[in-house]
């Protein structure tokens, strides 16, 4: 696991697609929070937060998520070897496990440098250090525990297909529905008694309850199970891939 964890790591940093998406994310963060006027603009706010961060993070990572994790498995198909891979004696769950630390690390690397916008409002405040700390700690958290479920999404996504690109498509429309989606169905007249049920199942009601410097168990406890229920419905895919080819 920790041979694959390297390998995945080295091979997403070979090639200018991993420093693209890393920039790509930190740049338009930056844009929208200290160059473009507007309601998002941390300067015209007139108040020190790094909200913005948070608000616009999970929409970017609904794309580089995806993209980090489109070859993973894709790639190993396209190229023959995940049949090599999946006849060696290592557990499938090890395999899986391995790429997906290997997209989260990926993800802390790409949250990790954002840490500078927390620098800076820190010290530009009118009174420095006067930042809701709660708060803040509870949406990196957040963040972070929401990039990692996208990252399994993106893992599963990536087993089903040889196609990068149809592997990328697949993610983002994954991600999208348990990001946002459960919120659009809770508003349709047919779910209105269990409006409350429905809008829990979506991953927004839980990052915003994080958001607000709460680490509710339940929460955590959400997060975590999106995580297994994706790794292991790729562990699926991959075992009905391997017997059909048997």
């Amino acid at each position: 696991m920790i041979a694959l964890f390297r390998k995945e790591i080295a091979g997403f940093f070979s090639s200018l697609t991993g420093y693209i998406i890393v920039i790509v994310f930190l740049f338009a963060n930056s844009l929208i929070m200290w160059i473009m006027p507007g309601q998002w603009n941390v300067l015209d706010s007139g108040y020190a937060g790094i909200d913005t961060l948070f608000v616009i993070s999970p929409w970017l990572f609904l794309f580089l998520v995806p993209a980090m994790t489109m070859r993973m498995f894709a790639e190993e198909k396209r190229l023959g070897t995940l049949e090599l891979l999946l006849s060696r004696p290592v557990a499938e769950g090890k395999i899986i496990y391995g790429k997906f630390m290997a997209a989260v690390v990926l993800v802390l690397i790409a949250i990790l440098p954002s840490v500078v916008f927390l620098v800076s409002v820190w010290i530009l405040g009118d009174t420095p250090g006067n930042l809701d700390r709660g708060g803040t700690a509870g949406s990196f958290i957040g963040l972070f525990f929401l990039a990692s479920v996208y990252a399994a999404i993106g893992l599963f996504s990536s087993s089903l297909t040889d196609n990068q690109v149809v592997a990328f498509i697949i993610a983002i429309v994954l991600c999208f529905f348990t990001w946002t989606g459960f919120d659009y169905l809770s508003a349709l007249p047919v779910v209105s008694k269990a409006n409350d049920f429905v809008v829990r199942l979506g991953i927004n009601e839980h990052y915003r309850s994080m958001s607000r410097g709460v680490l509710d168990s339940r929460d955590l406890a959400y997060f975590i199970l999106m995580v297994v229920l994706f790794n292991e419905a790729t562990r699926i895919s991959l075992l009905s891939k391997n017997r059909r080819n048997a």
